[in-house]
């Protein structure tokens, strides 16, 4: 499968390349050129999978072949291994058709754990793979930073870096980023705001002419395609526990910057019956503003 940017100027890539990239050179975000599609039929018989089962259905035509089906398992498997629930994103009942599926499962306590506990294998992986190294730098406003260093703590193919706004993340994403213990981690405190950091990692991408000529950047946050694909699977498992593909399922999704209700879009256009995508938005409301 190839990839390419949202802006349609730099050339198309595959899978490893995207992982590898992040962000397109032209500026533009990598998505598949073709979106694989699911019948109702196919759907309905992954009903009785694990959820590791069901995310190797779902992500193995994004992979193409181009990771072994044997060592894909054994990457989602290990991912998922250390949630602390056997459904991995359990459903709870509130009232009549009224469910939450419960996304606080894994390590760090936060959603993003359900792509970056994948991300950090996936990238170490092919690391290994291309005899490569890189440098991650993130900025984090809480969860991103603590999952992101917990999916990348224990490999030696990976320099995280994560910039924090000082004392403006709660007391406990400030601890889960500052007390892991690991050569390759770091955490920074950056006098001023979440923007300040981003300016930060924006400039260092921009222009990363500071990096040894056997480094790169990569990107762990949402703009790196495997975020969003890893994100598509518990829209499937939700669906498929609660009647789907037969009953159709809609999905009122916390939303911020649209990454994690794209990838529920994602999952419609490949055949999940969603019957709507519901934007829940506080005083951060771009998304509200926009669709309004």
């Amino acid at each position: 499968m190839k990839y390419i940017s949202t802006r349609g100027i730099s050339p198309s890539q595959n899978f490893e390349q995207v992982l590898l990239t992040g962000l397109a050179p032209d500026g533009g975000l990598y998505v598949p050129e073709v979106l694989p599609t699911f019948s109702a039929e196919e759907i309905g018989s992954w009903r009785e999978l694990s959820y590791p089962d069901l995310a190797l259905k779902i992500i193995a035509p994004f992979i193409d072949g181009e990771i072994p089906e044997a060592d894909l398992r054994e990457i989602v498997e290990s991912s998922y291994a250390n949630f602390n629930h056997p459904d991995v994103a359990p459903l709870t009942q509130l009232g009549e058709n009224e469910w939450v599926l419960e996304l606080f499962h894994g390590p760090t306590l936060a959603f993003k754990d359900f792509a970056l506990q994948v991300l950090g294998r996936l990238l170490d992986y092919v690391l290994v793979k291309k005899d490569q190294a890189v440098v991650i730098l993130g900025a984090t406003s809480g969860d991103t930073g603590s999952a992101a260093l917990e999916g990348c703590r224990h490999s030696d193919r990976v320099e995280l870096f994560i910039l924090h706004p000082h004392q403006r993340v709660s007391d406990v994403q400030r601890k889960q980023m500052t007390t892991i213990i690991s050569d390759n981690v770091f955490n920074l405190a950056v006098e001023g705001n979440f923007d300040d950091c981003q300016r930060i990692v924006k400039a260092a991408f921009a222009d990363q002419s500071f990096l040894p000529k056997n480094r790169q950047l990569a990107a762990v946050n949402s703009i790196n395609w495997a975020r969003i694909l890893m994100q598509i699977v518990y829209y499937f498992s939700a669906s498929l526990r609660l009647g789907g593909p037969e009953k159709e399922v809609s999905f009122s999704v916390p939303t911020g910057n649209f990454g994690d209700i794209y990838a529920g879009y994602l999952a419609k256009k490949m055949g999940l019956p969603i019957n709507k995508l519901i934007v829940a938005t506080n005083q951060n409301d771009i998304l509200h503003r926009a669709i309004s």
